[in-house]
This record gives C-alpha cells, structure tokens and sequence, in this order.
C-alpha cells in the first residue's frame, strides 16, 4: 500500500540520516574515517532489516482491486486477423 511505502521510506531515510550524523561526529573526535564508513554501513544494513521484508506494519492499509471480469469474447484465431498494413517508405 501507499501509506507502508510512505512509512517505510521515511525510516530509512531516518536512519541512514541519523547514522551518517554520529558516524561524521564519531569519525571526527576520533580522527578515522574508517569508523564513520562503518557506522554509515551499519545504518544501512539496519535501514534495510527494518524496510526490506514486508512487515505487517506496512501492509495495514491493502489497495482495492477491481474484481476480475468475465467476458463472453474468445481470443481471435489467427486467420481472422486483418493483417497489418505498413506504410510505404
């Protein structure tokens, strides 16, 4: 439904924003890039765990199809095709 992938896309860009802000604070008061690649990625993977699987709290508002139809119409054998006209170059 819309509103679960609403939801869904509001965590993660939470999560992925929250984690890259204390990965650039953490990197800079200990001065090593590779601390802040590794808290962004943890992010990420979390973000993923929580919005990738269709959890129930995003299925909570189902979309209404249209019911199938049944039409009385039987597909048309090839011979009573018109045949397509192509316009000359």
């Amino acid at each position: 439904d819309y509103k679960g992938q609403k939801l869904a896309e509001q965590i993660f860009q939470g999560i992925i924003l929250v984690s890259a802000v204390i990965g650039f604070i953490y990197g800079y008061i200990t001065e090593q890039f590779g601390m802040t690649v590794y808290i962004v990625m943890a992010g990420f993977a979390l973000s993923c765990l929580l919005t990738l699987p269709p959890w129930p709290m995003y299925r909570r508002n189902p979309l209404k199809w249209l019911p199938v139809q049944e039409t009385g119409t039987d597909e048309k054998k090839p011979a009573d095709r018109k045949p397509k006209r192509h316009a000359k170059s």
